[in-house]
């Protein structure tokens, strides 16, 4: 596994932007495809955007495609979600996650196909 560390989140108005980063470590990051997923309060878990291992592919949510954008710097083990045009429904705790597999084709949006966790980063998006 890896070891995933998220930071950059916080509190902004409507609007906004704000650029989440995730540092990783342990396993050979760039063998894998990293993705940003987010959990509201009360709510579960859902897919923000994930990026391919070797960033040919990226996917999205419809809910942010177009404002949201994710990169990741393979030299560096960072991979980082920049959000604009933030909305309150964008409020939630965000994780960066791992794929479970190396040199993946295809790019999962399912949590159960990741299998390393930062311990997320909240954004509040007021009104």
């Amino acid at each position: 596994q890896v070891q995933l560390v998220e930071s950059g989140g916080g509190l902004v108005q409507a609007g906004g932007s704000l650029r989440l980063s995730c540092a990783a470590s342990g396993r050979t990051f760039s063998s894998y495809t990293m993705g940003w997923f987010r959990q509201p309060s009360g709510k579960e878990r859902e897919f923000v955007a994930a990026i391919s291992w070797n960033l040919v592919s990226t996917d999205y949510a419809a809910s942010v495609k177009g404002r949201f954008t994710i990169t990741r710097d393979n030299a560096k083990n960072m991979v980082y979600l920049q959000m604009n045009s933030l909305k309150p429904e964008d409020t939630a705790n965000y994780y960066c996650a791992s794929n479970r597999r190396a040199y993946s084709v295809v790019i999962s949006s399912r949590p159960d196909e990741y299998d390393s966790w930062g311990q997320g980063t909240q954004v509040t998006v007021s009104s």
